[in-house]
């Protein structure tokens, strides 16, 4: 006589709550990867200059600020020979998101610099509203090839700036055009980058 019981199947109902419970694992599981991708992306152009994002200096706190007029640098500073013989002018952009009641502009809209010098610039910007507004800004250079060459060692986009109403502040760049541009052949023939911010409404 055979002993062995066959267990009775799980319910019908019971089988589809588990599919649809693993299926909604899922679900939720792409979702969460998708808004990872977008902060991780913007990490990936800002350390590799990919499609104009200027790289982020890893040790910004270290370096010490100089105007954009600057001279050639001093003994014993990091910079290539030969790089300082160089300039390149920069030119700056600035544009508000329209739902943003702030006025945003370049303190200067040029500068001529020496390659591999950092240099310090300033954006500025004002709440025409009659309340406080907190704005992000997000950045790029062209062209895009020069990218991987400018870094910004400080920058008011690192953080999300708040004015009060009717409040202007001037807000600096440090920046630096790497040497190793000058060993690009694709990007050495550049005397021209642009760098341009966009403000948008994060209150």
């Amino acid at each position: 006589m055979d002993t062995h019981r066959t267990e009775p199947p799980p319910p019908r109902g019971t089988a589809n709550a588990r599919i649809g419970l693993l299926f909604g694992g899922v679900a939720v599981g792409m979702v969460g990867m998708a808004f990872a991708a977008v902060p991780l992306y913007q990490v990936f152009c800002q350390v590799t200059g990919y499609g104009g994002t200027p790289k982020i200096a890893a040790k910004a706190q270290e370096t010490a600020p100089a105007p954009a007029t600057a001279g050639p640098p001093a003994a014993g500073s990091n910079t290539q020979p030969g790089a300082a013989a160089r300039t390149i002018t920069v030119r700056f952009d600035a544009n508000v998101d329209r739902a943003l009641p702030w006025r945003f502009q370049p303190v200067d809209r040029a500068v001529t610099v020496p390659i591999g010098r950092p240099s310090l610039i300033s954006y500025r910007a004002e709440n025409t509203s009659g309340h406080a507004i907190t704005g992000t800004a997000t950045f790029n250079v062209t062209p895009a090839k020069v990218a991987p060459y400018f870094t910004k060692i400080q920058c008011f986009c690192f953080t999300q700036q708040t004015l009060e109403p009717g409040q202007a502040v001037d807000m600096p760049v440090l920046f630096s055009v790497d040497p190793a541009i000058l060993e690009d052949e694709h990007a050495r023939d550049v005397h021209t980058i642009t760098l341009s911010y966009t403000f948008f409404d994060a209150t």
